[in-house]
């Protein structure tokens, strides 16, 4: 059972690093250490930094690597003149925020962001050098950013959800899911490898990519360690396949070694087809349901009501599948009630979409057009997943192909065994490799183009929390009393003017 909070991206808090002045640094370096706060900069820290790590790094002319931080105020001479530019960027990135800091008096604040479950944790880190860690009233008009349940920058959680972390870059590569929306993570991961094994769909391959995932779970080969995080979707994508093969009686190819369970697609192809459309028309729905819960996050029962991705699009598509469905069915006085449906739909979008025209004759003519587009896209969505029928019954046949070489080589002599040994095997590389890429690009299409389409209408704004290695420096190259960060920063923002102050 899928938990609420885990249905929706990581619940943000609106915070403010509080500290007194001498305590602001060794606060921030906490933080950065802790790599749980998105942090307000004044400024993009771009060219119009000049604090004095950001000159000495400018004057090294020398692309730092991973910036470093250090625990204690550092000797940036001394930094400068050892080339320790990953220091040198980190110092730079300690005066972008310092720099961002609204003071009054000797105490100083940094607004920002910061997850629900991490904020305790983070008010205790820097409680103990005299900051505070302070919730805020979000504010009006501003979406928190969106961090995904399981991403790297996730808070560390139980081990199930590592097959979330696994799942996350499906959605990450789309794009930043709104904070408002339902994190579609698990979901669309599921519905990717049914898609997948359906088009994928033999016992054989299924298994091998079941192994390769253990392999990769292992971290082997070490080539592709960093692959590592990804082994749960590699399985998931593989048992689907395996399923979908013993259901078509396939393993590696129609040797015969399953029962065919459903269908042989290669003997029943319509019904293949006609399988998968159904099921295509079913994701169709459910897109469609998360799509009304999100518009309804977003703006409320106006928006979910009148988009074309809301409860509108949805009688539309709905009332249009009825129709197709009973007439397919010989059933034509039941298509009244699916027109009515549609027509409602139909009226519903054609105000929605009219609202957010300039009105008059051009206004209309603009939302008909969009109707039209609507009701033309509803069509070509549910067809487009016949391509999992077609794509599966394209390696049911490279399978056939390999399989009825290999019987006709063995039966030409010791010879000919080792020719068929050697024609299986190349021929189910070749099978594997080639539709395993076809079929994962497919399903990722339909994922994005159909589904996701549905779900989304915007893009949110990923959470970035400041995160930096600490190290701890001997006091030798720390400097016995240099000048902090802090203070050269505060001078050169007296000298700019007081930075504008955010009311959240």
């Amino acid at each position: 059972m899928i938990r609420a909070e885990m249905a929706a991206p990581v619940r943000m808090r609106r915070v403010a690093v509080v500290a007194p002045e001498k305590a602001l640094r060794e606060s921030l370096v906490r933080i950065a250490e802790a790599g749980s706060v998105e942090i307000d900069l004044a400024w993009d820290g771009g060219p119009d930094v000049r604090g004095p790590a950001a000159m000495r790094l400018r004057r090294l002319r020398t692309e730092p690597g991973q910036a470093v931080l250090s625990e204690a105020p550092p000797d940036l001479g001394a930094l400068e003149r050892e080339g320790r530019t990953d220091l040198l960027a980190g110092e730079k990135q300690l005066e972008e925020r310092l720099g961002s800091a609204v003071r009054h008096g000797e105490a100083a604040t940094l607004a920002g962001w910061c997850p629900e479950a991490e904020v305790g944790a983070t008010a205790a880190r820097i409680a103990g050098v005299g900051g505070a860690l302070v919730v805020l009233r979000a504010p009006r008009g501003v979406d928190p950013p969106t961090l995904l349940t399981g991403a790297d920058t996730a808070p560390p959680a139980r081990p199930a959800r590592t097959v979330r972390r696994s799942l996350t870059p499906l959605v990450s590569t789309y794009g930043t899911v709104p904070y408002a929306d339902l994190d579609p993570t698990l979901p669309a991961g599921i519905v990717y490898a049914v898609m997948f094994g359906v088009m994928f769909g033999d016992a054989g391959h299924g298994m091998l990519l079941v192994a390769l995932a253990l392999l990769l779970r292992a971290g082997r080969p070490r080539r592709l360690a960093a692959l590592r995080p990804l082994w749960p979707f590699v399985a998931g994508a593989g048992l689907a396949a395996t399923l979908a093969g013993a259901a078509y009686g396939e393993f590696f190819g129609p040797t015969g070694v399953l029962p065919v369970l459903w269908l042989a697609p290669l003997e029943e192809p319509m019904r293949l087809l006609a399988a998968a459309v159904v099921l295509g028309a079913v994701l169709l729905a459910v897109a469609y349901a998360a799509g009304i819960a999100n518009r309804w996050r977003e703006g409320g029962p106006a928006s979910a009501l009148y988009a074309t991705t809301g409860i509108a699009g949805a009688a539309l598509y709905l009332g249009l599948a009825a129709v197709a469905g009973c007439v397919w069915l010989g059933q034509a006085a039941f298509a009244a009630v699916g027109a009515v449906i549609a027509v409602v739909g139909l009226t519903l979008a054609g105000v929605g979409l009219y609202a957010t025209t300039a009105g008059g004759p051009g206004g209309a003519v603009q939302t008909g057009i969009q109707l039209l587009d609507a009701m033309v896209r509803i069509g070509s969505n549910v067809v487009s997943f016949a391509r999992l029928a077609a794509f599966g019954l394209t390696h049911a046949a490279l399978g056939a192909i390999v399989w009825d070489g290999t019987t006709a080589l063995a039966d030409r002599g010791p010879a000919g065994v080792v020719a068929a040994l050697l024609m299986f095997l190349a021929g189910n590389a070749l099978a594997f490799s080639l539709e395993a890429l076809v079929a994962g690009v497919q399903a990722l299409r339909l994922e994005y183009y159909e589904l996701f389409s549905r779900l989304f209408e915007g893009e949110g704004r990923p959470f970035r929390p400041w995160q930096l290695p600490v190290e701890h420096i001997p006091c030798a190259v720390a400097g016995a009393t240099p000048p902090t960060a802090g203070e050269a920063v505060a001078k050169e923002a007296a000298r700019r003017g007081p930075a504008k102050e955010e009311h959240p």
